[in-house]
């Protein structure tokens, strides 16, 4: 039999990074062994479940590309993509959890407790054989010595955690339960519950867990914790996953830069690291910085344009061929597409704001003689391109007898409000002689001559 694994998060509120390389792993190993990755949400506790919670944690892992195979087909499923099916929701499910308890009742393996009702738990240690821990002797804990028995069914009639854990996964026919290394301590439990329903459980690998870089546990309010970060701050999908395969899982070679399609073939739950994974926000940066760099220009074009407009900047209002070569002066030089606006942004408005500290520095009276005497010559370049404007900056340079940088840094501020950017000459060729000189001009009239 094929393996069958499961991504099953709670909808509270947003998918936590940790989460969505739990289902990334999920989602690798059905892939690489030709299996199912079945998606289920666990919407039990209704008073903190939203449609909202269950949409971020869809759109989030269509966003990554994690497809999942099967589920009932929504309302509006049009297209051809297997996300178009719903996933399992377990608050559509609560007669098949019923009917479960009531076998257990039936068999003595379960009571009734004040209101509650409690299964019967094995006194034996039970071995969990684990893919990636190891195996794992559960003993009763000092706790748990005088009445293991735990709740099934709180005292309001709603199933818990762990009970509707393993219906799912025993009626969907869950093989692997791929999972965070804190679920360990509740698996004992599960396998003595699968057990009592006469069946024996599915294959457990419990994954390292997710850190900050100083060792400590990652919370919702820790920089990168959340998917929706990533969605935000403009970054690629395809960076966002090969990061998140490195962290608790390597290739033999120690290659970083690895596609989906590389991972799929490489990837194998005995590959899983023991040790927990330290999250490193810089390495992610890099790697979005080497995707961001290979980006098809059509694909590279689209992400700009999209990030400009979050920002409020029209780029429909420009030449389209404009456009295109403003944006090919910034490819290579960002690495998320938030960092665009900042950059690049500077091409597309009507004016722009001096950075205040290199003001200081390049608009000073005795660079005003000679941003004017370069503009004069800017004017009179034939052809406006980027040849003939590095050697007219530097001819004129030669001729005030100053280096090029005394005539670049204050040049570079008048037109794009930087102290950097984009390649100089590039960048003034884009923007045209008619435009160049008009920045030009307004910035000669805020330098004052005492």
């Amino acid at each position: 039999m094929k393996p069958r694994v499961r991504f099953a998060p709670s909808p509270t509120g947003y998918l936590h990074i940790g989460g969505a390389r739990t289902a990334l792993f999920n989602w690798l190993y059905a892939r690489h062994t030709g299996g199912t990755f079945v998606l289920r949400i666990e919407d039990t506790d209704a008073a903190r479940n939203t449609q909202e919670a269950v949409d971020v944690i869809l759109n989030g892992l269509r966003w990554l590309g994690l497809h999942w195979d099967e589920g009932p087909l929504t309302a509006d499923a049009t297209g051809p993509c297997k996300g178009d099916r719903g996933p399992y929701f377990q608050s559509q499910r609560k007669t098949n959890y019923q009917a479960r308890v009531e076998a257990l009742l039936s068999r003595g393996l379960a009571y009734e407790h004040e209101g509650a009702i409690k299964f019967k738990m094995q006194r034996e240690p039970i071995l969990i054989p684990d893919l990636v821990v190891g195996d794992v002797l559960r003993k009763l804990t000092d706790r748990e010595e005088a009445d293991p028995d735990f709740v099934i069914v709180r005292s309001d009639g709603q199933p818990v955690f762990h009970f509707v854990n393993v219906v799912d996964d025993l009626e969907m026919g869950i093989t692997h339960v791929i999972r965070g290394e804190d679920h360990l301590s509740n698996t004992a439990k599960h396998i003595a519950l699968f057990r009592a329903f006469g069946v024996e459980p599915p294959r457990y690998a419990h994954i390292p867990l997710i850190l900050n870089a100083d060792g400590s546990k990652m919370s919702k309010r820790d920089r990168g914790a959340s998917l929706t970060t990533y969605l935000d701050e403009g970054f690629l999908p395809e960076a966002v996953d090969n990061y998140l395969c490195l962290l608790g899982w390597s290739p033999k070679d120690n290659t970083e830069k690895l596609s989906l399609t590389e991972v799929v073939e490489r990837f194998d739950l005995p590959q899983i690291l023991r040790h927990n994974a330290k999250f490193d926000f810089e390495k992610l940066l890099w790697l979005q910085g080497e995707y961001c760099r290979e980006l098809p220009d059509d694909r590279f074009y689209e992400m700009c344009v999209h990030a400009l407009a979050k920002a409020g900047i029209d780029t429909n209002k420009h030449d389209v061929a404009y456009v295109k070569a403003a944006l090919d002066t910034c490819k290579g030089k960002i690495k998320t597409f938030t960092e665009l606006p900042a950059y690049g942004g500077f091409y597309f408005r009507d004016s722009v704001e001096y950075d205040a500290e290199a003001a200081k520095k390049s608009f000073v009276p005795e660079n005003k003689p000679r941003l004017e005497k370069l503009r004069a010559a800017f004017a009179a370049a034939d052809p406006f391109n980027t040849a003939t404007l590095e050697a007219v900056l530097k001819a004129t340079a030669n001729e005030l007898g100053v280096k090029a940088g005394v005539l670049v840094h204050p040049v570079r501020l008048a037109v794009t409000g930087n102290p950097s950017g984009p390649s100089l000459y590039h960048l003034l060729e884009v923007m045209g002689k008619e435009k160049v000189m008009g920045r030009i001009g307004r910035a000669l009239e805020t330098i004052k001559i005492v």
